[in-house]
């Protein structure tokens, strides 16, 4: 049963300063909704120039400030998260990804929200020992995630799913991959990748692989989601499964630079992460390479959108098209 999206509809977007977020709030503008974002305090506001939205300022883990936020709101699209593979503190991603979504969604059901759309992530998904692109019906046990940022999306996915079961939570869960494209203001760990790649600061590579989907894509999946998501449900918004030897070898060409050809073998550079860690610790400074990181890399993290192609009609272009705008995006702010 479709649920549409209503022009003049007032919906929050959390996270709306964000990549993925702004994204998200630049589609629900141009549907015609009174679009709202919550932005914390200290956050950039440069991907909210010159959108037609209202701003608030408030935090996850700011309870009032959450139902400040959503006070006379019809729709909320849950898109704020710390997304951070390494952490000094890795009880900051869990209390922000976790505590903050049960917040959040907690003052949702009191404001009466008619809908939300949740997003949570493919790292929410088991990839191992995967032997083919996974699928919805494969969701990770927390006990198994690699690293915090996995594992607080993935608690966070069953906190929904139980607010959605016991409360009556209007919820639909969305599973983005790897969003590449514009916007990237942080950037995030793989934008950051694109950007040493550019600047051939990458010149080998250890064998895993990537889904690649443009953030626009994700963010148009967002509201296919809402008008035709299943309450409860999950939807893997994705794209091409990419090798991460070819990704480097499609920025290369993009950049003119030679493409990386040599692999490397993950044990000896655990010593090098945790030099990594220990130097970042003390300055403050995320690592380039982390225990975590290696770890993960074990897996090729390859998905199939075929359930939201089906159900809500998604679709991504070309990951040569997403690389092309982070890096255009990427110039154009100066990064490259």
């Amino acid at each position: 049963m479709a649920f549409p999206l209503r022009a003049g509809d007032p919906v929050l977007v959390t996270g709306g300063s964000g990549f993925l977020g702004s994204s998200v709030l630049r589609a629900l503008i141009e549907r015609g909704v009174r679009a709202r974002a919550l932005v914390r305090p200290a956050s950039p506001r440069g991907n909210l120039a010159g959108l037609d939205c209202e701003i608030v300022e408030g935090d996850l883990l700011d309870r009032a400030s959450l139902g400040a936020a959503l006070r006379g709101v019809r729709h909320l699209f849950h898109v704020a998260a710390d997304y951070r593979l390494w952490a000094p503190d890795p009880g900051a991603i869990l209390r922000v990804n976790v505590d903050g979504t049960r917040a959040l969604m907690g003052e949702a059901l009191a404001a009466g929200v008619e809908r939300v759309v949740y997003t949570s992530s493919v790292a929410a998904l088991k990839v191992a020992g995967a032997t083919a692109p996974v699928d919805e019906s494969a969701p990770l046990d927390p006990g198994e995630a690699i690293g915090a940022y996995k594992r607080s999306k993935t608690l966070a996915e069953r906190v929904v799913e139980e607010m959605v079961r016991q409360e009556g939570l209007p919820a639909v869960i969305v599973n983005p991959s790897t969003p590449v494209g514009p916007r990237d203001i942080r950037p995030t760990p793989t934008g950051r990748m694109i950007l040493d790649a550019a600047r051939g600061k990458i010149p080998a590579f250890v064998d895993t692989g990537l889904n690649i989907a443009h953030v626009d894509d994700i963010a148009a999946g967002h509201l296919l989601a809402f008008e035709h998501g299943r309450v409860g449900d999950r939807y893997i918004l994705g794209g091409e499964n990419l090798a991460l030897r070819d990704l480097l070898a499609e920025i290369a060409r993009q950049t003119g630079r030679p493409a990386p050809r040599i692999g490397l073998p993950r044990g000896p550079l655990y010593p090098l992460a945790l030099g990594a860690e220990a130097v970042a610790r003390l300055t403050g400074k995320e690592p380039l390479l982390t225990v975590d990181a290696l770890r993960m890399s074990r897996y090729r993290m390859f998905f199939t959108s075929a359930k939201a192609e089906r159900d809500l009609g998604y679709r991504s272009r070309p990951p040569a098209e997403a690389v092309a705008d982070a890096l255009a995006w990427f110039r154009q702010a100066g990064r490259l």
